[in-house]
C-alpha cells in the first residue's frame, strides 16, 4: 500500500475510533487496516493509537500527526479540484509557434475574432519555419507546412498543400506559354530550405507527360516529376518569391497559401495546372494528452472551423477551382 493510501486509511481508522469500523468503511478486513498502521507506525518510529480491547484512541503524536495530516489531504483535494477546474476553462497562457509565411496570411487575420471569443487566454505567438522540439520549449500548438515525420505528438491536417507554377502578366505576355519543356530556357525564383544543413533546394514539381491533371488528389510516384530547372534566385522566404515573381525576373513555384493574395490582386498568373505532391499538408501538431486543456481544444477547434470557412479542410484547398488555362492568359 503507498503512502497516500497509508495516511487516508490512518484517518478514517482515527476518525471511525476501531480498525474494525475503519475496516468496514473502506471494505477491508481488519487485519488489513491493522498491519497498515502497523507498517506506518514502524515506517515513523512512533506509536500513533492506544489499543485496547475496546478502543483505539490517537497518542500525543498521533494527534499532531492526525492534524497535519488532514491539512495535507485537504490541500491536496483542493489542488487537484482546482487543476480539474483550470483544465476545463478556456483560460491561461497558450503558447502557439506559427510557420512564417502561413501564420502571417492565413492565422494572423483570425488572431483578433478568437481573441473575441476567448478573452480569456493569453497568446504567446512565435514565427518559425524550421524544426522546433515543444516539449523542451513549453511550446502547446505548433502549425507546420510540408511533409511530416513519425512523431509520438498529435498531427491535425488543415489542408493539402496545391503548388502553383506562377510568373508576372508582363513576363507572361512577353513570353507567351511556357511548358515543362521550356522550363530550363527561363530564369527560376527558387526556395532553399533553410532548416537544412546542406543547402538544398525545393524541386519543382510537375505531372509526367500521360498524368491528368485534374487528379487533384495527388500524382502517384510515378506520376511526379522532380525538375531541377537551374535557378537564378534562390531564397529562404516564399512571400519573397512571389515578389520577385511579381517583378516580372522570372518563373516560381509557391504554395497556394502564399499564392492566394497575389494572384487576387492579378500580380502574378498561373502558366501550369495546379500540382498536388502526396505528404505535402498543413498540420496543426500538439502533445498527446488524455486531458486536453480546454485553452488548447478552443484553439485547435477554432483554427479548423475558420480554416474550412476559408474552403479548405483536409482533402481540399480553394486552389482546386483554380483555371490554369494558359490560353486565357494570353
Amino acid at each position: 500500500m503507498d503512502k497516500l493510501n497509508l495516511l487516508k486509511l490512518f484517518l478514517v481508522a482515527s476518525e471511525k475510533g476501531s480498525f474494525a469500523s475503519a475496516a468496514s468503511f473502506l471494505g477491508l478486513s481488519p487485519s488489513t487496516v491493522s498491519k497498515a498502521i502497523a507498517r506506518l507506525e514502524d515506517d515513523l518510529q512512533l506509536h500513533l493509537f492506544h489499543r485496547t480491547t475496546r478502543t483505539l484512541t490517537l497518542t500525543e503524536s498521533g494527534k499532531a500527526y492526525q492534524h497535519t495530516v488532514q491539512q495535507l489531504l485537504a490541500e491536496l483535494d483542493n489542488c487537484e479540484e482546482m487543476l480539474v477546474r483550470k483544465n476545463g476553462e478556456s483560460k491561461g497562457r497558450l503558447s502557439i509557434n506559427l510557420p512564417v509565411s502561413y501564420g502571417r496570411l492565413y492565422v494572423m487575420p483570425l488572431i483578433g475574432e478568437f481573441k473575441r471569443q476567448y478573452p480569456d487566454i493569453d497568446l504567446s505567438l512565435s514565427f518559425e519555419d524550421s524544426y522546433v522540439d515543444m516539449i523542451e520549449q513549453g511550446i502547446d500548438i505548433c502549425i507546420r507546412s510540408g511533409t511530416l515525420e513519425e512523431s509520438t505528438l498529435v498531427a491535425r491536417q488543415l489542408s493539402p498543400i496545391d503548388f502553383l507554377t506562377c510568373v508576372s502578366p508582363a513576363y507572361f505576355k512577353e513570353n507567351g506559354s511556357i511548358g515543362i519543356e521550356d522550363y530550363e530556357q527561363h530564369p527560376w525564383i527558387r526556395f532553399r530550405f533553410r532548416f537544412r544543413q546542406t543547402g538544398r533546394l525545393m524541386p519543382v514539381l510537375a505531372a509526367r507527360k500521360g498524368s491528368l491533371p485534374s487528379s487533384i488528389e495527388g500524382y502517384t510516384a510515378t506520376d511526379q516529376l522532380n525538375l531541377d530547372p537551374g535557378q537564378q534566385y534562390v531564397v529562404d522566404d516564399g512571400e519573397a518569391m512571389a515578389e520577385l515573381c511579381a517583378q516580372g525576373l522570372g518563373i516560381t513555384q509557391i504554395p497556394h497559401f502564399i499564392a492566394r493574395d497575389w494572384l487576387q490582386s492579378g500580380k502574378i498568373v498561373p502558366i501550369a495546372p495546379v500540382f498536388r505532391s502526396r505528404g505535402y499538408g498543413v498540420w496543426m501538431i500538439y502533445a498527446k494528452r488524455t486531458f486536453l486543456p480546454a485553452r488548447i481544444r478552443a484553439f485547435v477547434e477554432f483554427l479548423e472551423e475558420a480554416i474550412r470557412r476559408g474552403g479548405e479542410t483536409p482533402r481540399h484547398t480553394w486552389a482546386e477551382k483554380l483555371n490554369c488555362s494558359v490560353d486565357e492568359l494570353a
